[in-house]
């Protein structure tokens, strides 16, 4: 089957609510079916603080275990349960948005495990930048966007706080094969068809001459389907630039390629792709 659906990973934090407008949003431009995601941790936790400890019998023992094993299926019947109220809801959310077609999914396991089981009907996948865990460690993003981001070969919306109706896209654009194959994906779907697009591509080096072209073949291939396109070539640090455009030019969305280095190389050199996305005010479009 060809990729054809926007997936939405969703966790029940308050972040859900701006991941399911930004999903409905696409799907409503790429006139795509929206299926929200759900995975609960495989473990539904512990209860109330017991000490079982100590030497007991056999029978003791084994009671002992039945009495905790109906206890985990009790947590994980109301794990299921609040996860099925809550994904209705975001369902209703999204149906009223204007959205056609909407499923949900729960499934219980690990995160990054359950993406790529789904990848392959995947069109656009929309999740939040920080979630339940980020929003209880108030991390900068959350722990499992980066691990994601690197796992799948689909395009990710990574979207932050507060819904803004995208009204003005920048291409952060350095000529690689990803992000020219990200200026052909943008000129082939319907997805910012109609809103201006703002070419940026920053850095410094005796390049000016292959960059101008580079960014003169984005243009003529974006200006050739319709789109009102202005191009800027700045020097500079990549994260100063784009965040300084950003601002000026009042933009709503960032496409840019994402994690173009090795995990080691990262935790060596960092990524500018994690410090952009820490510090963007503003949804990113993540292309691998």
């Amino acid at each position: 089957m060809n990729a054809s659906k926007v997936l939405a990973c969703v966790d029940r934090s308050r972040f859900a609510d701006y991941v399911a407008d930004y999903a409905a949003w696409a799907a409503r431009r790429l006139d795509a079916p929206l299926e929200f995601l759900h995975v609960l941790d495989r473990q539904p936790g512990a209860g109330p603080g017991e000490d079982h400890s100590g030497a007991i019998g056999i029978d003791a023992q084994e009671g002992l275990l039945a009495r905790l094993a109906a206890e985990d299926e009790a947590r994980a019947r109301e794990a299921r349960e609040r996860g099925r109220v809550f994904l209705n809801r975001l369902r209703e959310r999204a149906i009223a948005a204007g959205v056609a077609r909407v499923d949900v999914r729960l499934r219980r396991g690990d995160l990054q495990d359950t993406l790529a089981e789904q990848a392959r009907d995947v069109r656009l996948l929309v999740l939040g930048r920080r979630g339940e865990s980020a929003e209880t460690t108030q991390r900068d993003i959350g722990r499992n966007v980066e691990r994601v981001v690197r796992a799948l070969r689909k395009p990710i919306l990574a979207v932050t706080e507060d819904f803004k109706l995208p009204q003005r896209v920048m291409i952060a654009f350095d000529g690689g094969s990803v992000t020219r194959r990200g200026i052909e994906m943008v000129a082939g779907s319907p997805l910012f068809r109609g809103l201006p697009i703002s070419l940026l591509t920053s850095g410094s080096g005796p390049r000016r001459q292959d960059a101008d072209r580079q960014l003169d073949w984005a243009r003529t291939t974006l200006a050739a389907v319709g789109f009102d396109v202005s191009v800027a070539l700045t020097p500079g640090d990549a994260e100063t630039v784009i965040a300084g455009a950003v601002k000026e030019q009042g933009i709503d969305l960032l496409v840019m390629g994402a994690f173009g280095h090795s995990p080691l190389r990262s935790l060596l050199f960092g990524s500018k792709t994690t410090a952009l996305l820490r510090s963007s005010p503003i949804p990113m479009l993540l292309l691998r």
